[in-house]
């Protein structure tokens, strides 16, 4: 494994990660096959960060090859957008608190209200190793 040096992102695209804009992640399948998802995001100290729950198809890809790759654009002009491609990695301290503030962002709503009974969240923390940012038209 080839040890990459993390790449910022660039400060004027920082707020699609900071705005209720969509982000499509995408995870190694056992078979080498690509697995995306759309995922709510947002950014902590130069890392891109969504959530999920233990026991799903990302988490579980993750953990056996933590390669992935996650675009976002800005929807109020697709246009402009972002490409991440780095490594992940999972995190449960704070994901309850982490999914209820990605509720506050995305829904207006003080808790996430699509919680499960026996639902265990985990934070999933990207180091981008590659960024692509095209700026808007």
């Amino acid at each position: 494994m080839t040890d990459k040096t993390a790449e910022k992102i660039p400060s004027e695209a920082e707020h699609l990660f900071d705005e209720s804009n969509f982000a499509h992640v995408s995870t190694i399948n056992e078979d080498g096959s690509p697995q995306t998802s759309p995922v709510w995001v947002n950014r902590d100290d130069g890392h891109v960060v969504f959530n999920t729950a233990k026991g799903r198809v990302k988490p579980r890809n993750i953990e056996r090859d933590n390669r992935v790759s996650l675009s976002v654009h800005n929807e109020d002009n697709p246009y402009e957008n972002i490409l991440v491609q780095g490594r992940a990695e999972l995190d449960e301290d704070g994901a309850d608190e982490h999914i209820d503030a990605l509720a506050r962002k995305y829904l207006g709503k003080d808790e996430y209200p699509f919680r499960q009974p026996g639902e265990e969240r985990v934070i999933v923390r990207i180091t981008p190793e590659k960024v692509s940012y095209t700026p808007p038209a």
